[in-house]
């Protein structure tokens, strides 16, 4: 029998190893929706929006190394999803965005959903795919996939015209399985084309680190993959590191030569200063972004020598002595081969570990003398969640102060375990991000730490986490306000305008839609209350949690980021939002 166009789009989603799509069936992928409903590796996730169905695809890359498909019908199914998949493409995300047109067999127009989604969805992907026959399908996806997680990665737009789906075409499904053979699967991001590391260069960054007085180590989740491989070199330099945001847990940040997630004004005074004491850079998968640098708020020190698969990153905002466009794991691998090969590595520097060691500390004496206040210290509730839920846990976090807090307060000895939205900076990307990490993962505890603002956009798709048996913990952190804005605003001008949120309630909202409800309110409470989530979690219950969260001391990042944007005006607009700060502190 000729197979549908869904069961040929199928049986590629099966070969590509993706193990779910998310997203809500509609009148023109039915049959697709068919054949899945017959797939026995494939799962059909039902979301409440859209927006959710990126985000969810997102999480479960993220959190797996397996890559998801966004499954969505034109026109508004793919509009609603943008901000999910533009999220993808900033932060080098591997999705297959499977979108759904209009029957191109009728020459009729102005039909339903009718819009150009090949023109709106370009901006967002690595690249647009539109099959014409049905004997096209199966390589279409297969070649999308393969583009997708190409690095750098990130999401690729199919449409398929309903017709496609509708009919049976002269295929043979088997024959198309032998031709393309097996997919990477999880975990493969496939290096770039020409790939091979040049050993001179190999050899002249060799000479220079080798001649430095010190190195700083930084590194992005482009080295996510070449954990070990950083840590060996790190070790063979005895270089402290430094991380980008996406790049937490790339280094354990429980060893010793581990520095913060930044080196700037952005990060605390004993990480600066043992940066500054370096005279070169050694920078691997990252791209010295916005937000992972706090607003441009740092400087590579000294020689700069920067390896990024992307040549485009190379330059673009510090130039570097060393620009090598190359694979993480190739490049640093061929690093430390040469590097052993001229000898021993340094003897560690007992003075500098101590500093990074007293350093840490007094960040957390810091923290902890805030303890037993009021309301809930963000840190104590971090640190705590770690203890109970316990190393292995993933952190989902929205745009604001929790992607902060969290970037700040969590020690991870492995990449995978924080999921931020950091380049696109998208609310509502904690919860739905959490229950595709939870789905890729399953067995694993995945705790959102979700804001209070951004949980209003997609806390209803909780009702999916209840219906697919996702054990996750939300904790809406309640301020009642829009935490990071209203604190740029605070500071910045000694006023809060619509970042105040209306009051709402969770307990009914949790009882709703059929999941147990917990609240935190001050520091004793934050142990048995987690705990008490945690076991929920071992059930496969999803668990929402009121934890009345005390931002009243900003974060590292937030005051960094003030200074760094103040330092940058011209004197008179200096002295113009300083003095109207004042004023209205004065005037009230």
């Amino acid at each position: 029998m000729k197979p549908t166009g869904g069961r040929i789009v199928v049986a590629a989603l099966e070969d590509e190893g993706i193990r779910h799509t998310f997203g809500i069936p509609g009148t023109h992928n039915i049959e697709l929706y068919d054949a899945l409903g017959e797939s026995e590796s494939v799962q059909a996730v039902l979301v409440t929006d859209e927006q959710s169905a990126s985000f969810m695809a997102d999480g479960a890359w993220r959190a797996s190394g397996r890559m998801a498909c966004v499954n969505v019908v034109p026109g508004a199914g793919l509009t609603h999803a943008l901000s999910g998949i533009a999220e993808a493409f900033m932060d080098h995300v591997p999705l297959l965005v499977l979108g759904c047109g209009i029957r191109r067999d009728s020459g009729k127009a102005f039909q339903l959903h009718d819009v150009d989604q090949q023109a709106l969805a370009a901006p967002v992907v690595k690249g647009t795919f539109l099959p014409r026959t049905g004997e096209e399908l199966y390589a279409t996806i297969r070649e999308a996939c393969a583009l997708a997680r190409r690095a750098p990665a990130g999401p690729v737009f199919v449409e398929v015209p309903a017709d496609l789906y509708l009919f049976t075409h002269d295929v043979d499904v088997d024959t198309e399985r032998e031709r393309w053979g097996a997919s990477g699967g999880a975990g493969s991001l496939s290096a770039p084309e020409g790939g091979a590391v040049d050993a001179d260069v190999v050899r002249r960054v060799a000479d220079i680190l080798l001649s430095s007085r010190r190195t700083l180590l930084y590194v992005g989740a482009g080295a996510a993959h070449a954990a070990d491989e950083v840590a060996a070199v790190a070790e063979h330099l005895q270089a402290p590191v430094s991380t980008t945001f996406q790049g937490k847990g790339v280094f354990p940040e429980s060893h010793p030569l581990f520095l913060w997630p930044g080196f700037g004004a952005a990060a605390p005074p004993f990480v600066r200063k043992v940066a500054e004491a370096c005279d070169v850079t050694l920078a691997v998968g990252c791209r010295f972004a916005e937000v992972g640098t706090g607003s441009y708020g740092l400087s590579p020190r000294g020689r700069l020598l920067h390896v990024d698969v992307d040549p485009d990153v190379l330059g673009r905002n510090f130039p570097a002595e060393v620009a090598v466009a190359a694979d993480a794991r190739a490049f640093l691998r061929a690093l430390l081969a040469e590097l052993r090969s001229r000898g021993d590595g340094r003897p560690p520097d007992p003075g500098m570990r101590a500093e990074i060691t007293a350093g840490h500390a007094a960040v957390w004496e810091e923290w902890e003398s805030h303890v037993g206040g009021e309301r809930v210290t963000p840190a104590h509730l971090i640190r705590t969640a770690q203890e109970v839920f316990g190393p292995d846990a993933v952190y989902t976090t929205d745009s604001g102060n929790g992607t902060f807090l969290a970037m700040e307060c969590l020690r991870l000895e492995r990449p995978g375990r924080y999921l931020a939205p950091v380049d696109y900076s998208c609310m509502g990307y904690s919860v739905p991000a959490a229950l595709g990490a939870g789905l890729a993962l399953q067995d694993t505890p995945v705790v959102a730490l979700a804001g209070d603002g951004a949980f209003l956009m997609t806390g209803l798709e909780l009702l999916t986490a209840v219906r697919e048996g996702i054990g996750a913990a939300v904790l809406v952190l309640r301020d009642r306000e829009l935490a990071q804005i209203a604190q740029f605003q605070g500071t910045a001008m000694n006023r809060k305008v619509a970042s105040i949120l209306p009051d709402y309630e969770l307990e009914p909202l949790a009882a709703a839609l059929g999941l147990p409800f917990l609240r935190i309110d001050t520091d004793d409470q934050v142990e048995p209350v987690l705990r008490q989530a945690a076991a929920h979690l071992r059930e496969g219950r999803p668990v929402l949690v009121d934890v009345a969260i005390d931002y009243s001391e900003k974060t590292y990042f937030t005051r960094g980021v003030v200074k760094a944007n103040l330092g940058r005006l011209p004197l008179k607009d200096q002295v113009r939002f300083v003095g109207r700060a004042l004023v209205r502190k004065v005037t009230g």
